[in-house]
């Protein structure tokens, strides 16, 4: 009998510009210490990720700065997996829209999704720019969250996380050149999730969901799960083929489908179809998804709707490890609005043993925390010398009490509670008491050995 598999996912960064050090602290460096430490433990785990290539936000970076797509992108994407390299980040699969296999799967999934009744085409109303005739969608679309008011593009809040739309703003206008919205219709395929409301329900009352998430479904399920276009008439993303002939997948749709062959080809890297991919999916145990508060309507909503439309008979959702906002100096890290640092920059400037404990100390687990250099340089200097071993003892931590911390520690790494400040906080109590069995703290934490 094989064991069963637990699966840890974190983010396909949009390749609109590199990692910057909000990204770290949040979903990717905690995805990869939660992993070390469920190793250490004896657990069978695979971690997946990949690249979102297909938001338009990446071919609008590419026309505002004069720059061909192509090159762009192949230039981020080394960039991000350097990054990965240098926070000694790691994955079993990656998922590679630039690459060869990627776009052939994605579109055998979607038609599969069609052929099989799950999303059938259908005439609805879509809109697009008065002025530019862009389909308005993700960063061609501009305007106000029609549930907390807060600036928003398409996709979902930022703020909120609510799902959101031309029908669902206020005041929609075209995110490229300020148009209004002009309504038209097309033959799309459509997933209607109330379809999957049982489903749904039963995944997420099992599941390990944080205050802020439950009260986003609580609200989308007030309001009816919507229905979404998983494909449409547009200048950027993968083409259709078959019954999707003439349309591009949608990112969202495209990254969901991008999870689903990931996963199943990390448990099983024989899965080749959708019959594989079903099969090696049943083997998983236990799936946690690491993200940011902002992408909770995706992971938390979307995706397992998808996934149960696809075929996904048990939907493996365990919980989602969600963290809050990053700011530096005071604002919101930002890859479009190039503000903050580069997670590279960073990296190759200080250890990234470091560089990962202070993104673990002070990463926004619960509530939003803020990076600044005067900050980073203090514990820099404070930690060097424990790390090392070269610290003066003054006061020696009890071996009785280094067992609780040790053990309180590691618990915190868990994905059902997980504590990461509390983990980090954990490590320096024993390294300052000069206690040298840190369990599986150090190397977790560090992403050094283990």
């Amino acid at each position: 009998m094989t064991d069963p598999v637990t699966v840890l996912t974190f983010p396909q960064p949009t390749i609109n510009g590199p990692l910057h050090v909000g990204h770290l602290s949040g979903p990717y460096v905690a995805a990869d210490i939660a992993a070390r430490a469920a190793r250490a433990r004896g657990e069978r785990v695979v971690v997946t990720t990949g690249l979102d290539v297909h938001q338009n936000y990446v071919l609008t970076r590419a026309e505002h700065e004069g720059i061909e797509v192509g090159v762009m992108t192949a230039d981020f994407r080394d960039d991000i997996k350097d990054t990965y390299d240098l926070a000694r980040i790691g994955f079993d699969y990656f998922t590679d829209p630039l690459g060869e296999v990627h776009t052939p799967i994605i579109r055998e999934l979607m038609n599969h999704l069609v052929t099989s009744g799950a999303t059938p085409l259908r005439e609805v109303t879509l809109y697009a720019c008065a002025d530019c005739g862009r389909t308005l969608h993700e960063s061609y679309l501009s305007g106000l969250c029609g549930e907390c008011k807060a600036p928003a593009a398409g996709g979902a809040c930022e703020q909120c996380g609510s799902f959101t739309q031309v029908d669902t703003m206020v005041d929609p206008v075209c995110g490229r050149c300020g148009g209004e919205p002009r309504p038209f219709t097309a033959a799309v395929p459509v997933l209607r999730m109330e379809d999957h409301r049982e489903a749904l329900v039963e995944t997420w009352l099992r599941a390990d969901l944080p205050p802020a998430v439950r009260d986003l479904i609580d609200r989308t399920l007030a309001a009816g799960l919507p229905e979404i276009a998983l494909a449409y008439p547009t200048n950027w993303g993968i083409e259709g083929d078959g019954p999707l002939a003439g349309l591009r997948i949608g990112p969202y749709t495209e990254i969901a489908l991008s999870d689903l062959y990931g996963v199943a080809r990390a448990v099983d890297p024989g899965a080749a179809d959708v019959t594989g991919y079903l099969a090696a999916l049943d083997q998983v145990d236990h799936l946690w998804h690491f993200l940011g508060l902002d992408n909770a309507f995706w992971y938390a909503i979307y995706w397992p709707a998808v996934w149960s439309a696809a075929g996904v008979a048990r939907l493996p959702l365990a919980g989602l490890v969600v963290n809050e906002f990053y700011t530096f100096d005071g604002e919101k890290f930002s890859t479009s609005r190039s503000h903050g640092i580069s997670a590279t920059e960073l990296l190759r400037t200080a250890d990234p043993s470091i560089v990962r404990l202070f993104l673990a100390w002070d990463r926004p687990d619960r509530y939003r925390s803020n990076f600044t250099f005067n900050s980073f340089r203090a514990f820099a200097e404070r930690v060097e010398p424990l790390l090392a071993g070269t610290h003066q003892v003054t006061e020696p931590l009890d071996p009785a009490l280094a067992a609780i911390e040790r053990s309180r520690g590691e618990s915190a790494l868990r994905p059902d509670g997980f504590d990461l400040p509390l983990a980090a906080r954990s490590l320096l109590t024993l390294l300052a008491g000069g206690v040298e069995d840190t369990g599986s703290l150090r190397a977790a934490l560090t992403g050094q050995g283990g």
